[in-house]
């Protein structure tokens, strides 16, 4: 069997992109709004579904940076005692904690409310 030869090319040849230069990641990025928390209407719910039976408290409807979620959380695990996550910005803390959330939040200067059941 003969192989075929590879065609010379001009391996500086530029290539069509549709978003622009490749080189720069961070033009690529999504910017996150990082608003104050008097401006962020936060829900606290507690879940079990998918979850093999096991209680979690979830806070939803923050537009922050991951950052401020990261620290945010780690707060929330040392008040309430228990582990925790940020998922899709969304902050998950192991148990039903959601009263004791509330208050956090709404001392801390968000406007949370508890939702569901």
């Amino acid at each position: 069997m003969a192989s075929k030869p590879k065609p010379a090319g001009n391996k500086d040849r530029v290539i069509y992109s549709e978003f622009g230069n490749h080189d720069n990641p961070d033009a690529l990025k999504r910017t996150v709004p990082d608003l104050p928390p008097d401006q962020q209407n936060l829900r606290v719910e507690t879940s079990r579904s998918g979850r093999k039976g096991k209680t979690v408290t979830i806070i939803r409807g923050f537009q922050a940076k991951p950052e401020t979620l990261t620290d945010l959380l780690k707060k929330l695990k040392t008040l309430c005692g228990a582990g925790g996550t940020v998922k899709e910005n969304e902050i998950e803390i192991q148990g039903d904690h959601k009263q004791k959330i509330v208050q956090f939040l709404v001392q801390s200067g968000y406007k949370a409310k508890a939702s569901g059941g």
